[in-house]
């Protein structure tokens, strides 16, 4: 597979092979977060369905004062997470899930800073068995291993810049490219994308909270947010919004505030440990990097070429 950060293969070469799905995410929440729809359809459809978690996100800002002396305590903070993991996973339908450390030596949550508002970086200081200090063949083997033992006909991660900017974000679509030029099979690969006009109406729907943030419609986008015809494919949320906003609830060391909104642009909206109100879109998009040997999508996947 070509080492470059861009799509190789435009959408539109679908076949007639059905099969799993695997999504590689970073930390506990980033699956909801990110692909919560694509995962609950797939999984409604009847079709297998395997998620591969990097780190168990021990370093993440902790949201309320009753959770609050979990924050900074990273082995505490991890076996709670794992456990609003499980709970989500429950909600989405999801059963076959896998720490990518095989819960031995553990990769962990290298941390991150908010550098602007929505934009992630690097932390000041990193542990030593940080995700982004992994040696990159190491961690990419592992997830070969399970990329050869599941076999799935889709694959599915964050675009180069990791969706917001997280470091570990961008070291997961770095280990998940790797992995499938090691594991030698030739599933769709997806990058989560979000077109730039959908989420700035998404934006402009949310409704105020006290004490959170409502961004400005006009400002910068994160770097999932692309122009609206580079999104290929686009998951219909609504048949499995009460699961994804249930899955999102489980995640309560990191989301806020998650309600049902009146609106055609968003259909609910949360917000995160920066107490800024976000989105969720009618529909969940993604570019396709790599047509693979072509998928038949459940119904509810629309592809757009």
């Amino acid at each position: 597979m070509p080492a470059t950060t861009e799509p190789t293969t435009p959408a539109g070469a679908v076949g007639s092979v059905v099969g799993g799905l695997l999504a590689v995410h970073a930390h506990p929440d980033d699956e909801t977060l990110a692909t919560g729809a694509l995962l609950a359809t797939w999984a409604a459809a009847g079709l297998p369905v395997t998620l591969v978690t990097c780190t168990r996100g021990e370093r993440g800002e902790v949201i309320g004062s009753s959770l609050a002396h979990l924050e900074g305590d990273g082995p505490a903070l991890a076996a709670h997470r794992e456990g609003e993991l499980a709970a989500a996973l429950a909600a989405l339908g999801v059963s076959d899930h896998v720490f990518l450390d095989g819960g031995g030596d553990r990769y962990e949550d290298s941390g991150m800073a908010w550098v602007s508002a929505g934009r992630a970086g690097a932390a000041e200081a990193i542990p030593p068995r940080a995700f982004v200090g992994i040696p990159l063949d190491e961690a990419a083997g592992r997830l070969a291993d399970v990329l050869r033992d599941r076999g799935p006909a889709v694959v599915v991660t964050y675009e180069p810049a990791g969706g917001y900017g997280h470091p570990d974000h961008v070291r997961a679509h770095e280990v998940t490219r790797r992995a499938l030029e090691l594991a030698g099979i030739d599933p769709v690969e997806l990058w989560a994308a979000q077109g730039s006009s959908a989420l700035r109406a998404g934006l402009a729907a949310l409704s105020p909270v006290d004490g959170l943030v409502v961004p400005d419609t006009g400002g910068p986008l994160p770097s999932v947010a692309v122009p609206d015809e580079d999104v290929d494919l686009l998951v219909d949320v609504a048949p499995v919004l009460d699961r994804v906003l249930a899955a999102l609830r489980a995640h309560a060391t990191q989301v806020q505030a998650v309600s049902p909104l009146d609106s055609r642009a968003a259909l609910a909206q949360y917000a995160l440990s920066n107490a800024i109100l976000a989105p969720v879109l009618p529909d969940e998009g993604y570019r396709v990097a790599r047509a693979g040997a072509g998928v038949d999508w459940p119904g509810g996947i629309h592809t757009r070429r």
